[in-house]
């Protein structure tokens, strides 16, 4: 990929405004033919690149995915890790929080699906919704049982970005390797993507009036979304505003980004010293003389 892929990352501590990140870029592709060679050559890499980190089992690698409705999270996830084995590899999703959730601090239900080493874990939507969606529906915080004195000092939203950013560098410091991305859509095109879901029969399920509800609070949540980059996007946990607009061109660089990832790494499968060596050639000799049937 010709394309600057580190222009999409939001540096840490930057003010961030929505409206001067595009939503659409040139395409990273020419044809529709080239898009599907370039999305197959980036799966057979990060499927191999998954097999050493499995083997590795130094690091683990968590992808977190955030937008707004119809921006595509589902089609990047399916596409972009559709080589990758389940066994090393975990989607969650994070709805409406639980009686039992809600009677803990805001992080303890995602904490409980930290992948371990070796492994992937991939948060579509996650604990950044307790200071996106929580921030423009103040009622949900509300209901949350959080004593009044913490609420009502005006400065929920700092302390959650500073418990985040305390966890995420826990994390890296414990091997944990995090890449979080916003898939920036325009909301002309959540318009057309929503006009889609109605006239198509099989996405008529992924519809609801409540889509069409949320649609009203977009500058809240663009405000809330562009307090939430800034204050979280770290060196060791980056967040990259991915444009949407276009899903193709959104799947090849999310897979890039995730290539990055693990080639910064430096993976590599365990080596195997002399004792090891040996004890490999004693079973070759046991099987060799094993007789056949």
């Amino acid at each position: 990929m010709k394309f600057d892929l580190d222009t999409l990352r939001v540096r840490e501590g930057e003010k961030v405004n929505l409206t001067n990140r595009p939503t659409l870029i040139d395409p990273v592709y020419g044809s529709k033919k080239e898009y599907k060679e370039m999305l197959a050559s980036h799966v057979e890499v990060l499927s191999k690149l998954q097999q050493v980190h499995y083997a590795d089992n130094r690091y683990a690698v968590m992808l977190i995915f955030q937008a707004m409705d119809a921006a595509g999270k589902d089609g990047v996830i399916k596409h972009v890790m559709s080589g990758v084995n389940p066994q090393g590899c975990q989607v969650f999703s994070f709805k409406h929080p639980s009686v039992q959730e809600l009677d803990h601090d805001f992080l303890w239900r995602s904490n409980r699906c930290l992948p371990e080493r070796g492994h992937i874990g991939i948060f579509n939507r996650s604990y950044y919704e307790e200071v996106l969606i929580v921030r423009v529906h103040p009622e949900i915080l509300a209901g949350q049982g959080i004593p009044d004195e913490l609420i009502n000092g005006g400065k929920v939203w700092k302390h959650r970005f500073r418990s985040i950013v305390d966890m995420e560098q826990h994390l890296f410091r414990n091997g944990t390797r995090i890449v979080k991305f916003f898939l920036h859509l325009s909301k002309e095109e959540q318009r057309k993507r929503f006009l889609d879901r109605i006239d198509a029969p099989s996405k008529n399920w992924k519809f609801s009036v409540a889509d069409i509800e949320e649609r009203k609070y977009w500058k809240q949540y663009m405000h809330a979304y562009e307090e939430c980059l800034g204050a979280t996007s770290t060196k060791h946990a980056p967040w990259y505003v991915v444009p949407a607009d276009d899903k193709q061109n959104a799947r090849l660089i999310v897979s890039q980004l995730i290539f990055k990832t693990f080639t910064d790494l430096n993976l590599s499968y365990p080596e195997t010293n002399a004792q090891r060596h040996k004890e490999l050639l004693d079973i070759r000799k046991r099987l060799e003389s094993e007789p056949t049937d």
